[in-house]
Order: structure tokens, then sequence, then C-alpha cells
């Protein structure tokens, strides 16, 4: 089982930035990727950055060349650093990590959600 905690959302005026933090806990030796996903009220949980244990790394399109991801490993922890945040960032915002036990179950771990607000 895998526990996730996030920190870091908060309301920022449009052009300001953020720093999500999750950490994991548990058993975290078969952790996969780990990434962040938001959702906007009447819409669908969308991928924001993912990262695989190599470092590799993926981004929505909405969010390149503003957000960056990134891995500590020593740490289990993943930060996402949105810079230049756009009103429609506006959204909850979901630490994820999948992890593959050793029966080869693949599960799905969330986090509990952190607000991100951008207005002026």
């Amino acid at each position: 089982q895998v526990q996730l905690v996030e920190s870091g959302g908060g309301s920022v005026q449009p052009g300001g930035s953020l720093r999500l933090s999750c950490t994991a806990s548990g058993s975290i030796f078969g952790i996969l990727g780990m990434g962040w996903y938001r959702q906007s009220p009447g819409k669908e949980r969308d991928l924001v950055a993912r990262i695989a244990n190599d470092g590799s790394a993926n981004y929505a399109d909405s969010v390149k060349g503003r957000f960056t991801i990134s891995r500590d490993n020593a740490k289990s922890t993943v930060y996402l650093q949105m810079d230049n945040l756009k009103h429609e960032d506006t959204a909850v915002y979901y630490c994820n990590a999948d992890h593959k036990d050793r029966f080869h179950i693949l599960n799905t771990y969330w986090g509990q959600g952190t607000q991100v607000t951008v207005s002026s």
C-alpha cells in the first residue's frame, strides 16, 4: 500500500508561481511512474505531467514550457513547479503513483487533492 501526501497548493495571481510537493510512503519500492493530474468543475481529471523512475517526463500541451515535474527518489517525493500560471490552470491537483506489488498486481494511488486557484 502507498500513501501520498501533498502540499503547496494555494491562491496566486496570473503570472505567479506555485510549487506542489507529494511524498510517498509505504510500499515505495514498487512505485513506477508518478505524476500530477488536475480536475476543474464539470471536467474530467486530466494529466498534467508524469515522470518515470529514470527521470523521463511528459507534459500536457497546455503546460509545456511553464510547468516542470521533478522527482527526488531518495525522499520518495515528486514536485511540480508551476510558473506563469494562468486562469485556466485553476483546478484541484492530484498526485498520482502507479505501483506494482510482488504479485505483479498494478494499483493506482491518489493523493487527497490540493486546490490551485489563479485569479486577479
